[in-house]
């Protein structure tokens, strides 16, 4: 049998608390020629310390570990190592887990239940240069994306956009919340520039479709 030549395989980092997932994935990434599993890290740090010694050009990285997360992780190797692709294979698909792990630099995000041929795959992509998302993981970040960011509007603002509601005018809406008109029409220009809208009536139908203001009760003659 040939010797596999070193130059052509891809190093891979296994980076993992837990003994036995350490050992499960090195062994099934044995039986990949192509593959070669250069070192283990228990923890962030040494995680971290690792690609720095062993230059690896995979990192296995779990997102639940002590000392240093694995977010922490990724934005230090990211940040010392730019060549190296990390990807996070975790139990965690919850929207935060992956918007933080891609934001701090990870060049995918797998699920531990993936086989041996998706996982091997996914490591070999990241070598490429590609980003490598778990089926699961990229229905959430497309939905994420899909979906319009969450507004919140301030007690002063909300108080504003109410009396608005109620026909209120700059000057009364200022009488009633004992501020200056200037400051009533400061608050609605932020409240426009939140809700994207341009004027009174599109802000009040807006904010409450998205729940952000109350039933409009009419006021008193």
């Amino acid at each position: 049998m040939a010797a596999v030549d070193e130059r052509a395989t891809i190093g891979v980092l296994v980076a993992d608390d837990h003994p036995v997932v350490r050992s499960g994935l090195v062994g099934m990434l044995a039986g990949e020629p192509d593959l070669r599993v250069v070192g283990t890290a228990a923890d962030g740090e040494q995680a971290v310390a690792q690609v720095g010694e062993l230059r690896p050009d995979v990192v296995l990285m779990d997102l639940r570990m002590p000392r240093l997360d694995g977010v922490a992780a990724i934005e230090r190797i990211s940040a010392a190592h730019p060549d190296v692709a990390v990807l996070v294979l975790t139990t965690y698909d919850g929207d935060a887990d992956i918007v933080r792990a891609v934001a701090a630099g990870a060049a995918g995000y797998l699920l531990k239940d993936a086989p041996l041929d998706a996982l091997a795959e996914a490591i070999r992509a990241a070598a490429r240069g590609e980003t490598v998302l778990a089926p699961p993981v990229a229905a959430r970040l497309a939905s994420r994306l899909r979906a319009p960011e969450p507004v919140a509007l301030t007690r002063r603002e909300t108080e504003v956009l109410a009396a608005v509601a109620r026909g209120g005018t700059n000057a009364e809406i200022a009488r009633e919340l004992f501020i200056g008109e200037a400051t009533v029409k400061t608050h609605l220009l932020r409240i426009f520039a939140k809700l994207q809208v341009d004027d009174r009536t599109r802000a009040v139908t807006v904010a409450l479709e998205r729940g952000l203001l109350p039933p409009i009760t009419p006021r008193s003659q």
